[in-house]
């Protein structure tokens, strides 16, 4: 596997959903910490509007960056997240709303 196919294939968790890639998880990490540096710098150390500027900073640097990464994530064939997934007992799956009622 490559390393843009490792950072850019879709995600599939136990039970077959997708989760986001490697990248997009990367790509938060790096945007939240440029966000909050360059909102701190405005605020000059007001807490409120900081977490105000984090949020409006953030929410369309992270909706275009993600936007972005699906683009390139449909090219590639999705992988699990972690090699236990393939272990798990599919007769045992529950539906998704199936709650037990003590």
């Amino acid at each position: 596997m490559s390393a843009v196919e490792y950072l850019f294939a879709p995600r599939k968790d136990h039970r077959g959903w997708s989760t986001p890639s490697e990248a997009a998880r990367i790509f938060f990490i790096i945007a939240m910490i440029f966000s909050g540096w360059w909102s701190w710098q405005l605020a000059e150390g007001n807490v409120i509007v900081f977490l105000c500027l984090l949020m409006l900073i953030s929410t369309p640097l992270l909706s275009v960056g993600w936007w972005l990464i699906s683009l390139i994530s449909s090219n590639y064939e999705p992988k699990v997240l972690t090699e236990s997934v393939n272990n798990v007992d599919k007769s045992k799956k529950l539906p998704l709303h199936s709650f037990r009622k003590p």
